[in-house]
């Protein structure tokens, strides 16, 4: 069974950081380009960041220069760093494979960038 959980959102101040985390079930980390997506409030789910076992990333554009994409295949882990938060990066992350496998959704973790 799929199992995905994300942690680490919380809230900050625009020009502030944060990382999250993803635990996956190694079933679906093992073998899969993993992806970040994000959920703002009245709009869709999108993918902000992707990363393959083997390296390469990918980035929306509206988030290219802030936020890194990383993973620890023996930990079955993936992070997000994301730096320089502005209030439009407010959402909950949440993580899937990319493309996302519909029921594996998490609960998600809440990011508010607020001052």
């Amino acid at each position: 069974q799929v199992q995905l959980v994300e942690s680490g959102g919380g809230l900050v101040q625009p020009g502030g950081s944060l990382r999250l985390s993803c635990a996956a079930s190694r079933s679906i980390f093992a073998v899969n380009v993993m992806g970040w997506y994000r959920q703002a409030p009245g709009k869709e789910r999108e993918l902000v960041a992707s990363n393959s076992k083997f390296g390469n990333s990918r980035y929306a554009d509206s988030v290219k220069g802030r936020f890194t994409i990383s993973r620890d295949d023996v930990k079955s882990t993936m992070y997000l760093q994301m730096n320089s938060l502005k209030p439009e990066d407010t959402a909950m992350y949440y993580c899937n494979r990319d493309p996302p496998i519909d029921d594996a959704w998490g609960q998600g973790t809440l990011v508010t960038v607020s001052s």
